[in-house]
């Protein structure tokens, strides 16, 4: 593990020379943020040593590296799931080479189905915990003495003060943007009824396939972490809905412009 991501690390430092502060993985239909970039490097991820391809529609597959808000940020424009395929080392190997090439906060973001009756299409959540539902852990194995303890702590995985901020800027432009906790699962079907009925019982707010690998790692790692998600769709209630992906990528598309605002107002 450390000398992939020495080798992968190195190698991008080699191309770019740049050394970023923050870090800021995308999800599903959220990759525009890039157009608000001052972009001084793109590398695809097919050209990284050791590095996954993601698979998935809506998720783009380049690191991108450049200024947002006045603050120097490398992006991945596309994430990876256990659904595709890869193992949960995979697919949270990026967040470490992140960490390696010098971020010292990660942002993510996702796409979300909402369970909280208090939320419609097109809200956001600001993620303040989370319910791991996914068929493993990134951290399971021999632990890496040199990236973090064994027993990391994760009794505040999402920064509060981070939390804060997004919420006040949120609130100051008039967006619908609530806090919640966001259950993991592994995909790739959406829930049935009874899963939603389950979920919203145990107390998560949202649901989706990814950030919550990514966020373990992260603070195996003791980076500071913000994530938010965008409700794409509602389940759970009354009201039954049939969810496409196109759907989901289609509100995601419309809600990114919100999101997008406050990330930057938060990094500026």
């Amino acid at each position: 593990m450390l000398t992939a991501l020495t080798q992968t690390a190195d190698f991008i430092k080699s191309k770019t020379g740049f050394t970023p502060d923050v870090g800021i993985i995308l999800g599903s239909g959220l990759g525009g943020l890039v157009a608000k970039m001052q972009i001084e490097h793109t590398l695809p991820y097919s050209e990284l040593p050791n590095f996954p391809v993601s698979t998935v529609a809506g998720h783009g597959s380049r690191l991108i590296m450049g200024t947002l808000g006045n603050t120097k940020v490398v992006v991945m424009q596309g994430r990876f799931h256990f659904y595709e395929g890869y193992t949960f080392e995979q697919l949270t190997f990026p967040v470490r080479v992140l960490k390696f090439l010098g971020i010292k906060k990660l942002f993510l973001s996702n796409a979300a189905g909402g369970m909280n009756t208090n939320f419609k299409v097109g809200d956001l959540m600001v993620i303040d915990d989370h319910i791991n539902l996914m068929p493993g852990n990134p951290l399971i194995g021999k632990n890496i003495d040199e990236l973090g303890p064994r027993f990391p702590d994760m009794s505040a995985p999402y920064d509060i003060d981070l939390q804060n901020q997004a919420l006040q800027i949120a609130a100051k432009k008039g967006y619908r943007c609530h806090t919640g906790v966001y259950a993991a699962v592994s995909g790739p079907t959406y829930e049935t009824r009874a899963e939603y009925k389950f979920l919203r019982t145990i107390g998560a707010d949202a649901v989706g396939m990814s950030t919550v690998p990514e966020v373990m790692v992260a603070r195996h790692m003791d980076l500071p972490c913000f994530a938010m998600s965008i409700i794409t769709d509602l389940g759970g209630m009354e009201l039954v809905e049939t969810i496409t992906h196109e759907e989901v990528l289609k509100v995601a598309a419309e809600a990114e412009v919100k999101m997008t605002a406050i990330v930057m107002q938060m990094l500026a």
